[in-house]
């Protein structure tokens, strides 16, 4: 730490203690959405003051303890911010209990199910990465998974087992699973409605990976560059290339239904 302030590593360094899964990637993340604005050094290096550090403590914790998405913190957060609330009503705030917050995540999955019925079915496999249910940042064990997925207990396990739902992290008692879980195990509880099984959904995770090697191969000289800026250029980079691929993927399934009729 220099001058009162932490580097990146620093940070990590000092919220591993308490948060297992949180990474570099996770807090670049969290600023990407607005939600921490740490300075920056003439070259372009990370500065957290403490109350940046403090300010992701209480966010890793509404996340994990909480259950809290990513929306609602970003909002409070806005609030306090803005003077509308200040620190202490910050955390006295009410919070739902868990089980509230997994009914509520199950009825919202629910009713979006069912407005599904008007949207095509390759615009149902595409959410893309930055939609609301990808930014909501939830944190889920196997049961609460499959209760708002849809699916069972034994369904989910064969998604584990060709790879397509892996754990996030863990609270050091049982597996904990995110955002991309949920979203694939949603997908997949459409698929099998048609009796499209996991096994079958393989051929997906094999064409993301040859597609992540490609796109590696493009940002790679940024990365051996290692300097901030290389790094946010290949960052920018591959999420447009992600975007780019959804978005080809996507014309080239509806040209191929329209084509094959």
């Amino acid at each position: 730490m220099a001058d009162g302030h932490f580097s990146i590593g620093d940070v990590l360094n000092e919220l591993r203690p308490d948060f297992h899964d949180v990474t570099i990637s996770k807090i670049r993340f969290l600023e990407s959405q607005g939600l921490i604005a740490p300075e920056r050094t003439p070259s372009g290096y990370r500065k957290f003051a403490p109350t940046d550090v403090a300010r992701l403590r209480w966010i890793l914790s509404q996340q994990r303890d909480n259950f809290l998405p990513l929306k609602i913190i970003k909002e409070l957060l806005s609030e306090l911010d803005e003077g509308q609330l200040t620190l202490d009503e910050l955390l006295a705030e009410q919070r739902p209990s868990r089980e509230e917050a997994v009914q509520a995540l199950f009825e919202r999955a629910r009713q979006e199910q069912g407005t599904d019925e008007a949207r095509t079915a390759a615009d149902r496999m595409t959410e893309p990465m930055d939609s609301p249910q990808a930014l909501s940042g939830v944190s889920l064990t196997r049961n609460e998974l499959a209760t708002a997925a849809g699916i069972t207990d034994q369904q989910l396990s064969e998604l584990e087992s060709f790879g397509l739902v892996v754990a996030d992290m863990s609270d050091g008692q049982r597996p904990l699973f995110g955002d991309e879980a949920l979203t694939i195990s949603r997908a997949a509880q459409r698929f099998l409605e048609v009796g499209i099984e996991a096994r079958h959904l393989r051929m997906y995770k094999a064409f993301v990976e040859r597609e992540l090697v490609l796109f590696e191969q493009v940002v790679g000289p940024f990365r051996r560059q290692r300097n901030p800026e290389a790094n946010a250029r290949a960052d920018a980079t591959r999420a447009e290339l992600a975007t780019l691929g959804r978005t080809l993927r996507t014309a080239l399934l509806q040209q191929t239904v329209r084509t094959s009729k």
